[in-house]
């Protein structure tokens, strides 16, 4: 059986979308919250026995490879058209240094009720 564990993040960046007919033309912020999930087989020795992963691995990759990345800038210099869509597929290419397989869902939120999801 695998257990899972999430860990939260929030960052905030400005964007726009380009050839987009609509009020997300124009240049403008969010503070995103990020849901990183992380799935696996109990550890079954030494110290980090009964854990998926650790949660301080988890969030020293995320914190390096996307938040430090992203956060208080303009993303539409890192991805081309940065939907929330496409920021969770750049964000998944980032995170490739996490064990193969182990990456099992992200979800970024722009808005407290709007999210996209990669599972």
């Amino acid at each position: 059986m695998k257990a899972s564990i999430t860990k939260i993040f929030s960052f905030d960046a400005a964007h726009l979308l380009p050839n987009y007919e609509g009020k997300c033309s124009r240049l403008h912020g969010h503070t995103f919250t990020l849901e990183v999930e992380v799935s696996g087989r109990l550890i079954q020795s030494g110290p980090k026995q009964g854990m998926v992963m650790d949660f301080g691995d988890l969030k020293s990759a995320v914190q390096n490879y996307v938040i430090d990345k992203l956060d208080h800038t303009l993303l539409n210099d890192t991805i081309p058209n940065p939907t929330a869509e496409n920021i969770l597929l750049w964000i998944e290419a980032q995170l490739q240094c996490l064990p193969f397989g182990m990456l099992s869902r992200l979800r970024l939120y722009e808005t407290p009720d709007s999210c996209a999801e990669l599972s």
